[in-house]
């Protein structure tokens, strides 16, 4: 592990100066202060707003609601955003040709991706936890206040679930060396994994699978909770993330570098 925390270090402060750290936690404290406001206020400006032409009745917004907006949101914003964090992670610095330099030094391959992948993954844990503390006040003001205890776990398998899409982006970036195609492979990636969790067999498998244990954790649902599932769910995801990122170690340690 020689070098791992001099190059940690050196990710962490470039996603501070290049402003990736800060502007991805300020889209996630967004995402955390308009989910509450979006599921309280939203039946009553469509109500206002139709009237008579609202053919279909509105049930009153519950504290439910806006645990399944968070859950929503995070999901989909949350996961744009991973993709975005790890698509030049490695094409970017073989393009510019900074990734040779790096490793003239006596720094191994797989060390040199292994502080990308922690430095990425501690931007996505800040901003998961700053946006899901954020919409937990607001939905403790606009409903009730729930146990911060499932929201904690809800922070936790958010953050996981990111952490698959961000594996899936930097596989890509590490075996293509461009940006483009690296977003375009993460982003079918996830759409992919989204069609296939149709399937509830395959849902149980897949990190998408960790998205209604989630929610029902943090809304205080526990009562149908079904363990094993999200048992196998943490489980699947975790082998995401484990072969996607042994791919990644495997197609960059066979990379000429220029």
């Amino acid at each position: 592990m020689s070098g791992f925390t001099v190059l940690l270090g050196k990710e962490l402060r470039e996603a501070w100066h290049t402003k990736r750290l800060p502007m991805v936690v300020l889209l996630f404290v967004v995402l955390g202060l308009l989910s509450p406001l979006t599921a309280r206020y939203l039946p009553e400006i469509m109500r206002a707003a139709l009237g008579d032409q609202l053919t279909i009745p509105i049930p009153p917004a519950v504290v439910a609601d806006a645990v399944a907006q968070v859950q929503k949101n995070l999901g989909q914003m949350g996961a744009l955003a991973a993709i975005a964090l790890a698509m030049g992670a490695v094409a970017g610095e073989l393009d510019r040709g900074t990734a040779a330099l790096v490793l003239a030094q006596p720094v191994s391959r797989p060390v040199f991706l292994g502080a990308k992948l922690v430095a990425i993954a501690i931007v996505l844990a800040v901003a998961t936890i700053a946006s899901i503390a954020i919409a937990w006040v607001y939905t403790a003001l606009l409903f009730e206040p729930l146990p911060i205890a499932g929201w904690a776990a809800l922070a936790l398998l958010d953050w996981l679930a990111l952490c698959a899409w961000m594996a899936l982006t930097f596989l890509a970036s590490a075996a293509t060396a461009s940006t483009t195609a690296s977003a375009g492979l993460g982003f079918v990636a996830w759409i992919g994994v989204s069609i296939a969790a149709v399937v509830p067999t395959l849902d149980r498998l897949l990190p998408t699978g960790l998205a209604q244990p989630a929610y029902r954790v943090a809304a205080g649902l526990t009562d149908g909770l079904d363990a094993g599932r999200l048992a196998t769910a943490v489980a699947g995801t975790l082998v995401v993330i484990a072969v996607a990122v042994g791919g990644a170690v495997m197609a960059f340690g066979r990379r000429e570098l220029r």
